[in-house]
């Protein structure tokens, strides 16, 4: 096939990339050229944010899938909807599982729990762009597929708040925060197998005009993903709770992250897509996605960068806050 990848080198496209290259689809990354692709892969070089960019990069080329990794808002969305209606037979779209309803009112979550996020913009504009695309499916037949992964992993991606900050604080031996009593429940899902899922969707019939989210059926608690990475990094991780409405408030960046998706436990019904990608199952288990976060890191100094302020807020939080 031919395959569209708008982005195509991030935290979650590069395994695509790398994955649907290796089946032998003919495929071309649309970004600003910045990163190597692998090889047999076309790159082309374009703005995500700027529809006219995308145009003059794809000229009249027409393709069977387009996916678009770096569209986060409705103009974007409706942008990508005139740009390639009748040029794709197959349109995926990458939505956030952060727009499920906040809070949850019931588990499992499935692709029919209601779409609300009063707490995060970033979920609301996912949302919106969700309607317009539902809307094309319905009036024209755009043929869009949205896939709603939550909180995709790979070995550049910490999934603690302050990153590589509160892994350095781990290995120092010094507390880090985690919110709540640390005993919610958190999906965490690797990009590896992220990207058997996207694409086994490639190309299939049966996934136009569905939302689907692809996620692990690992489920862990705050406390135990920390823990994780402590042992990868060969230390016990003194843990202080704080409440998360009081780390927002203190690190107001952090905030709409963490009220607006993970101060809430999440488990995910993924039987949608195992009927859609016959034999796919997450494969990885947080405790080696931890080891290969930590060897990442710990192979290259460079990427070992602590945020000072950060490191001085979380300071603030546990004395003003921590038992």
């Amino acid at each position: 096939m031919r395959i569209l990848l708008i982005g195509g080198t991030g935290n979650i496209s590069s395994f695509v990339t790398d994955l649907a290259a290796s089946r032998g689809d003919e495929v071309t990354v649309l970004n600003r050229g910045r990163s190597p692709l692998p090889e047999g892969v076309r790159g082309i070089v374009g703005d995500a944010g700027d529809a006219g960019s995308i145009e003059a990069a794809i000229r009249d080329e027409t393709f069977d899938v387009v996916a678009n990794f770096r569209s986060f808002s409705p103009q974007q969305a409706a942008d990508d909807i005139r740009i390639f209606a009748g040029r794709t037979r197959q349109y995926l779209y990458i939505s956030s599982a952060s727009a499920y309803q906040k809070p949850i009112a019931q588990l499992p979550i499935t692709e029919a729990t209601p779409l609300r996020n009063p707490f995060w913009e970033y979920s609301r504009n996912k949302i919106a762009s969700e309607d317009l695309l539902v809307a094309a499916y319905r009036e024209s037949g755009f043929p869009a597929t949205i896939v709603r992964p939550s909180h995709t992993y790979g070995p550049s991606l910490i999934p603690l708040e302050g990153g590589w900050t509160a892994l350095q604080r781990i290995r120092d031996g010094r507390p880090i925060v985690v919110h709540g009593d640390g005993t919610s429940w958190w999906t965490l899902t690797h990009s590896r197998d992220f990207a058997a899922a996207f694409v086994g969707l490639f190309g299939n019939p049966h996934a136009i005009g569905q939302a689907v989210h692809i996620t692990s059926d690992e489920s862990l608690t705050w406390d135990e993903i920390a823990r994780q990475l402590g042992a990868a990094l060969g230390r016990e991780p003194e843990i202080v709770h704080v409440a998360s409405s009081a780390i927002a408030r203190e690190i107001p960046s952090l905030g709409p992250g963490l009220v607006g998706d993970k101060a809430h436990s999440v488990v995910f019904d993924n039987s949608l897509v195992k009927r859609l990608v016959p034999g796919w199952a997450a494969t990885t288990p947080f405790s080696r996605g931890a080891r290969e976060i930590v060897d990442w890191y710990l192979a290259d100094e460079t990427r070992q960068v602590v945020d000072g302020d950060l490191d001085d807020a979380f300071d603030r939080v546990i004395e003003r806050y921590g038992a």
